[in-house]
């Protein structure tokens, strides 16, 4: 896979904005960036577009894609698989754009070990009962649902020592320019900057 661009992985508990930073992070890199669409086996939704909230194929199709190597990463949630086709991301990367993928951290896990060029990025809470306070503001769920996200949060929050860095969703727009500084050192990093600087001698040689 082509890496003149940034692969961008966030990862992070229900209800810890991580949704809300990646919208104003896209929103600030103004055409540069993009979040990649995940492949689902589940029904579409109410307005949910094809190729745009998911790409919404059979359970056939998605093993297809599986035996033909084009999944960078899947996992299975109750009777649907969800994962990320990687065609797509190889075009942008090629074009040097900066894709975000919003994956649970078993995807996070795999993408590190396929692409370890990726940067990898977790949103954590300010604090447990400050994620728990979010979760009931939403008013989407059970009290018992609640009970069962906090329960995962607290095992997802154990792997964020395996990512590149942690951004604590405390005050929004903190964590915006947190992972807008993340981007901005990534792209400068020396893989990055090899091509831009061989541009440099050309024309000093020139």
């Amino acid at each position: 896979m082509a890496e003149n661009g940034l692969l961008l992985v966030i990862s992070g508990p229900s209800g810890c904005g991580k949704d809300t930073i990646i919208h104003e992070v896209l929103q600030r890199l103004d055409g540069e960036g993009f979040l990649s669409v995940s492949m689902t086996t589940r029904p579409k939704r109410g307005e949910e577009i094809h190729g745009v909230h998911y790409y919404f194929v059979s359970e056939a199709e998605f093993r297809r894609n599986i035996e033909d190597d084009q999944m960078l990463e899947f996992a299975q949630y109750g009777e649907n698989f969800y994962g990320t086709p990687v065609g797509h991301i190889r075009s942008l990367l090629a074009e040097g754009k900066t894709v975000i993928l919003n994956i649970e951290v078993t995807g996070g896990k795999n993408v590190r070990r396929l692409l370890p060029f990726a940067v990898e990025i977790f949103v954590a809470p300010p604090s447990l009962p400050e994620l728990r306070r979010r979760l009931e503001h939403r008013g989407t769920e059970t009290p018992e649902a609640i009970e069962k996200r906090m329960e995962i949060a607290k095992r997802e929050l154990a792997c964020a020592k395996d990512y590149d860095y942690i951004v604590i969703n405390d005050a929004l727009e903190d964590a915006v320019e947190d992972v807008m500084a993340i981007i901005r050192v990534s792209k400068l990093k020396t893989d990055k900057m090899l091509l831009k600087l061989s541009e440099v001698t050309d024309y000093a040689e020139s």
